[in-house]
């Protein structure tokens, strides 16, 4: 009787379990989880949560996307959706943040900080809606309102406004009775102690956190319902209608808290403006 060497037999006996969980796992499972995503009720979000209208697929109710022209500018017919920093934004596949934090207020090498992009956003979206969209430690400009002070202790010999590059005039004059001076090329803002300035914007801003930052995933497909509330006249203004009707709208296209209790009311940006669009076409 032939007994095949112990080795062989090992090698044997890996490759039936490699067929084995290969058809299981790789055949079978998938198989089996595809057979109940297509089960009613389940099949419509397996399948992508698509969207339709006029006939035609516009997007997913799951993802977030722009309503913006060629050049990149807010249609003011539509409501605009929250910032997004996946890709060129809200692609699937490259779902990420900005990995910028609340500490990141100094531009550099022509990149802009965290606090530099929301002064921006909060800027042109108060221009767009036709509300301040000042905020604290923003310029006017719409950039981080920082200063480098030197030395770093003691009485101050030298003050940059490190996001202002010359030949920007400084958003203050003056700071501990020394003269600001815009960021010449080649300023290493560290040299000096990082002082932000608060201003008299508001404390409650008139422009949400969520117009100017972007989800953890930048595909958010919601808005907070501040933030349809501040574009609803504009919206009703382009379209030629009665604020009140935008805003049932809006009403009509908000989910309530996850499970009746987590997180807040949202407003589906998509849905929203599909309605907008039967309601109310625009003629413009």
């Amino acid at each position: 009787m032939n007994v095949l060497p112990g080795w062989l037999r090992r090698h044997l006996a890996a490759l039936r379990a490699l067929l084995v969980f290969t058809a299981v796992l790789g055949v079978l499972y998938p198989l089996a989880v595809t057979a109940v995503a297509q089960l009613p009720g389940l099949k419509d979000r397996a399948d992508g949560s698509y969207v339709s209208a006029n006939g035609r697929q516009v997007g997913s109710e799951l993802i977030g996307q722009s309503f913006t022209d060629a050049e990149g500018n807010p249609l003011k017919q539509y409501f605009q959706s929250r910032p997004s920093a996946a890709g060129d934004g809200y692609d699937p596949t490259a779902t990420s943040a900005s990995n910028l934090g609340p500490e990141d207020i100094v531009d550099r090498g022509g990149e802009q900080s965290l606090l530099s992009l929301v002064c921006s956003r909060s800027k042109e979206v108060g221009e767009l809606n036709g509300v301040d969209g000042s905020r604290p430690y923003c310029t006017k400009s719409g950039v981080g309102a920082v200063l480098s002070v030197q030395p770093t202790t003691g009485r101050p010999a030298r003050v940059i406004s490190v996001n202002q590059p010359c030949p920007a005039v400084p958003f203050i004059a003056e700071y501990g009775g020394v003269k600001v001076e815009c960021a010449a090329p080649g300023q290493d803002p560290r040299a000096g102690k990082i002082v932000p300035i608060r201003g008299s914007a508001p404390a409650e801003p008139a422009v949400p956190p969520d117009a100017v930052t972007a989800s953890g995933s930048g595909l958010d497909p919601h808005v907070s319902v501040a933030y349809a509330d501040l574009q609803a006249r504009r919206v009703a203004e382009a379209r030629g209608v009665p604020v009140g009707t935008v805003r049932k709208l809006v009403d009509g296209a908000t989910t309530g808290r996850a499970l009746g209790f987590m997180g807040q009311p949202a407003v589906n940006v998509l849905q929203l403006n599909i309605a907008l669009d039967k309601a109310a076409p625009y003629r413009g």
